[in-house]
């Protein structure tokens, strides 16, 4: 389609194969998406597309991945704020026969088993090298292996005499990720053969867990936690045998870009982007040639 579409905090263009979602900069954009900075998703790794009036003179264009298509979305297991959630564009309700042209348009291309998991990652999970401080140690991944580093302070007397730890992805079988705006947040490595923490347990086992990291107030916020967990997950997978789905960015096709440009130039003329708008997403064009 070539299309642009911005929006509340982001803007959404729509490629011959995939929908590329840029994030906003600013005080009111939440951190997860600055943090990702985009998003590239493939037809193919959607499940739906959705349409529904939003709040304060908004309407919100809705597209969900598959189940198995995001590691960031599988990390999160539903416990991202709505406002949070990466493939929810806010728009204008003035806007809403536009984003309803697209809705239908993304329809169309939806797979014709979408209501099937996908089978492996589509969607790139942030690069590594990534870190971040838990309320008990800190926490890095360098894209082969992860470590903790104990804290004095916070870290049990379990996880002191098992001293700090280092995990190669291939020792690894999944990750489990509880928000940090839960009660009982944390980030656990779950080895091959284990299963996730009981829930009436929890908080005790990953106390003592030498796999695992607590969050709490100020420690493993989701914007730097989660990204950490699902760069984790898509590792885990890639280490197998089989090929990785992961669609990164790339030099786009000159032809591809010149149609882009002419698509931004009559959406701008018939005044649904504005001039701001279309100066900045011309110049990113012409700069990806």
């Amino acid at each position: 389609m070539g299309d642009v579409l911005a929006g509340i905090q982001a803007t959404w263009e729509f490629e011959t194969d995939s929908v590329l979602i840029r994030f906003e900069r600013g005080g009111r954009t939440p951190k997860l998406f600055q943090t990702l900075r985009e998003r590239r998703i493939p037809h193919e790794a959607l499940a739906s597309v959705t349409l529904a009036p939003g709040k304060r003179g908004t309407v919100v264009l809705h597209a969900v991945p598959r189940h198995g298509a995001d590691p960031l979305m599988e990390a999160a297991a539903g416990q991202l704020k709505e406002g949070c959630d990466p493939y929810r564009l806010v728009l204008p309700a003035e806007r809403e026969t536009l984003a309803e042209y697209y809705a239908d348009e993304l329809r169309t291309l939806l797979p014709t088993d979408a209501d099937r998991p996908a089978e492996r990652y589509a969607v790139a999970a942030p690069e590594a090298p990534l870190h971040f401080k838990a309320y008990d140690g800190k926490a890095s991944f360098d894209g082969s292996q992860v470590s903790f580093r104990w804290s004095r302070t916070g870290a049990s007397s379990a996880k002191w005499r098992a001293g700090d730890q280092s995990f190669p992805v291939t020792e690894l079988s999944g990750v489990e990720w509880r928000s940090p705006e839960a009660f009982d947040g944390y980030l656990r490595l779950l080895r091959h053969g284990e299963e996730p923490c009981d829930d009436g347990a929890r908080h005790a086992q990953v106390d003592h867990d030498p796999a695992a990291v607590l969050f709490g107030i100020r420690y493993g916020p989701v914007h730097e936690s989660l990204p950490f967990a699902a760069a984790v997950l898509e590792s885990v997978q890639n280490s197998d045998s089989a090929p990785a789905m992961a669609l990164r960015a790339g030099r786009r096709d000159p032809a591809d870009i010149a149609e882009r440009i002419r698509h931004l130039g009559e959406l701008h003329q018939a005044g649904l982007v504005t001039d701001e708008e279309f100066s900045t997403k011309k110049a990113e064009l012409l700069a990806r040639l």
